[in-house]
This record gives C-alpha cells, sequence and structure tokens, in this order.
C-alpha cells in the first residue's frame, strides 16, 4: 500500500533507504529533487547502484523524487538544524538547479551524495555515514585486536603450563 508522505519542503534534505546504504537528495519543487548519481546510475536501481562507489566522477541530476526513491522508502531528514543554520530554501534551490548537468569529483569518504546535498543546504559538507563506517570500523577493529591478543596469552599460557 502507499503512504501518503506531506510534500516536502523546498530545501529539505530527502534521505532514501536504499539496501546497504542511505542515499540522499535536495528537494527543489514541484516533486524534484537534485541529487549526485554517478552516470551508470539507474534511477531506483538500488543494490546495483552499489556499484556506483567504486566511480570517482559523478552526474548532478534532477529528477523527480518518486523516480529517484524508486520502490525505497524516503524520508525528509534535517538531521543538522540543530547545528547548523541552513541557508535560506531559495538559495539552496538556486546553488543546486545551477549545478545541474555538471560532472563533479566523487569520493566515497569524502564527496559523497550526503556531502553533497549538506553543502547546499548548510555551506557544510559532511556525511554521517561515512563517519559512522569509519567509526564501527575502528571499533570492530579494536575488538579483533582484542581477541586476537587474548588469544596470544592463552596460547601463552598453554605452552608455558606444559
Amino acid at each position: 500500500f502507499l503512504v501518503l508522505q506531506p510534500e516536502p519542503q523546498l530545501g529539505d534534505l530527502i534521505e532514501i533507504f536504499r539496501p546497504f546504504y542511505r542515499h540522499w537528495a535536495i528537494y527543489v519543487g514541484d516533486g524534484y529533487v537534485v541529487h549526485l548519481a554517478p552516470p551508470s546510475e539507474i534511477a531506483g536501481a538500488g543494490a546495483a547502484s552499489l556499484m556506483s562507489a567504486l566511480t570517482d566522477k559523478a552526474l548532478v541530476k534532477k529528477e523527480l523524487l518518486y523516480e529517484v526513491a524508486g520502490r525505497d522508502r524516503y524520508q525528509v531528514n534535517n538531521k543538522h538544524d540543530g547545528k547548523y543554520s541552513p541557508l535560506p530554501p531559495s538559495k539552496i534551490v538556486q546553488r543546486a538547479e545551477e549545478l545541474v548537468g555538471q560532472e563533479v569529483l566523487y569520493k566515497l569518504t569524502s564527496e559523497n551524495c550526503e556531502h553533497f546535498v549538506n553543502e547546499l543546504r548548510y555551506g557544510v559538507a559532511r556525511s554521517d555515514q561515512v563517519r559512522d563506517a569509519i567509526v564501527a570500523a575502528g571499533i570492530a577493529g579494536v575488538g579483533l585486536a582484542a581477541v586476537s591478543f587474548i588469544g596470544v596469552m592463552l596460547s601463552r599460557n598453554k605452552r608455558q603450563k606444559q
């Protein structure tokens, strides 16, 4: 069944829940969003667009939100409004529209779709998705190191007792 969502406001950040990651776009009115899409990306491709993470170029596209989202769930998520002041909606839309059609540098860790929309809305390029993945990898690494260390100590104790 279809869940009707309220119409996003101009300049709203749209978080699209893809399998394995979040895609981000910025709402520019009349059902359209501007987003960063690698030239290979097909709207609504879902997991196939994971391959797009391997490219270093992306295209700024203006497309209908429902086409970009495809079957994936989405929501308005202006999560940094408490930390940064959003630019005026007309300025956000103007900046986004001026970039449509341009090919830009794309890096998963520093210049991805989330950095792109945060830069447009707040003038600050940031990606919590990347930060959270780095933190998770760090925690997993520390956990792995601790488990390895304990394993080494246990095997050393066994050898000493023999």
